[in-house]
């Protein structure tokens, strides 16, 4: 789980009623340097609404999980550095550990957490 000065960093789903249809938006809200912002998260495609949805289940908010990766061009040599993020439950009744992965949803989305997490 990702920490932040010995504090998690939590996703928040927000339901939003539109035309008869209830949709979810994703977001981690964070403060730096008495300035309040909100990072936009998004499923890595739109299956994947389906899959936060069975995740989230009846809870609002879960801790982000980031799984950090390295990547090696065996050509270059180069090697590209990473995170990928996650959201994670466990399924009370049969203690299942369910994982739906997010993405987030612009550069300065990026840039935002980096500096939370610092």
């Amino acid at each position: 789980m990702a920490e932040n000065n010995d504090k998690t960093v939590f996703v928040v789903r927000e339901k939003v009623e539109k035309d008869g249809k209830t949709y979810s938006n994703y977001y981690i809200y964070g403060s730096k340097r008495g300035r309040d912002f909100k990072i936009g998260l998004l499923p890595p495609d739109s299956g994947g609404y389906i899959a936060l949805d069975i995740v989230f289940d009846q809870e609002d908010k879960l801790p982000l999980v980031v799984k950090p990766y390295e990547i090696r061009d065996e050509k270059t040599r180069k090697v590209t550095r990473g995170n990928t993020y996650a959201v994670v439950s466990k399924d009370k009744a049969t203690g299942e550990t369910l994982e739906a992965q997010v993405k987030l949803a612009r550069k300065s989305d990026k840039d935002l957490l980096d500096m939370l997490m610092k």
